[in-house]
């Protein structure tokens, strides 16, 4: 693990036998706007960059991450050795999950919430934008893990990474019915006249808090452990990228698997 770069973050799980990280947007190859790390072709960026970013992680943590072809949607896939293959296709989902040692679940972001999930046995990755989030992607990866892990969503552990934050992430009157908002509620939440999930701005538009829409819904469905959430990818430019703040710009991964 000497490889890592010293600034990406190290989720801290408690479940044995596992291990997570998530990059930032230093210490790669790629060139501005795409500075550096950059894990995702198709942007605009240098190819032999982004592979040479891509190379980079799968040698820091020694297991081949898979990617997949985000959609903003609620599918997961299971992942075995097979789809760790160079040249398997991207999977059209948006959450992954594994049982077996020798392959990563890999999330691309860049102001969508990244969620990694721990089991007794098993882990998962989920990218939740709001389309993914008020569509179920969380409650179908966790169902999806608890029964290729046996075991019960309390026993599962879950870490939110970085996204862009409850200050600027504006939106309209769709999303906050999208969540069924008609009050400053959230479904499961217990401290809800203390901070509002969606606050106003006038003229139908809100400043929506995807942490806390993503707590929210993660604690209804019986997960009892849930960490991070606290990063702005908007704020803080040197760390992080920003499709909103940047518009072109690169993509972090966070992944996650079981150490051989």
């Amino acid at each position: 693990m000497s490889d890592f770069h010293p600034d990406w973050l190290r989720p801290a799980f408690s479940v044995p036998g596992v291990d997570a990280v998530m990059t930032i947007r230093r210490g790669g190859f790629s060139a501005v706007p795409f500075d550096s790390m950059n894990v995702r072709d198709g942007l605009g960026d240098e190819p032999s960059a982004v592979a040479r970013n891509q190379t980079l992680l799968a040698g820091a943590i020694g297991v081949p991450p898979v990617y997949l072809n985000q959609v903003h949607g609620c599918r997961v896939v299971r992942l075995s050795q097979c789809d760790a293959i160079g040249d398997a296709p991207l999977a059209n989902a948006d959450a992954s999950l594994t049982t077996v040692r020798g392959v990563a679940c890999a999330i691309q972001v860049a102001d969508c919430l990244p969620v990694l999930m721990a089991a007794p046995g098993g882990v998962a990755a989920a990218h939740a934008g709001w389309r993914g989030l008020a569509a179920g992607v969380l409650e179908a990866t966790l169902a999806a893990l608890c029964e290729a892990a046996g075991c019960a969503p309390s026993a599962v552990e879950v870490w939110l990474g970085p996204c862009i934050g409850p200050r600027h992430f504006e939106v309209g009157d769709d999303v906050r019915s999208a969540f069924g908002h008609d009050q400053d509620a959230g479904p499961g939440s217990a401290n809800v006249l203390q901070t509002p999930r969606f606050a106003p701005l006038g003229n139908g538009k809100w400043l929506a808090d995807l942490p806390l829409l993503a707590r929210d819904r993660l604690g209804a469905a019986g997960v009892v452990s849930i960490s991070g959430g606290t990063w702005c990818t908007v704020e803080d430019a040197s760390r992080f990228f920003s499709f909103r703040r940047d518009r072109i710009t690169g993509r972090m991964v966070a992944a996650i698997w079981l150490r051989g």
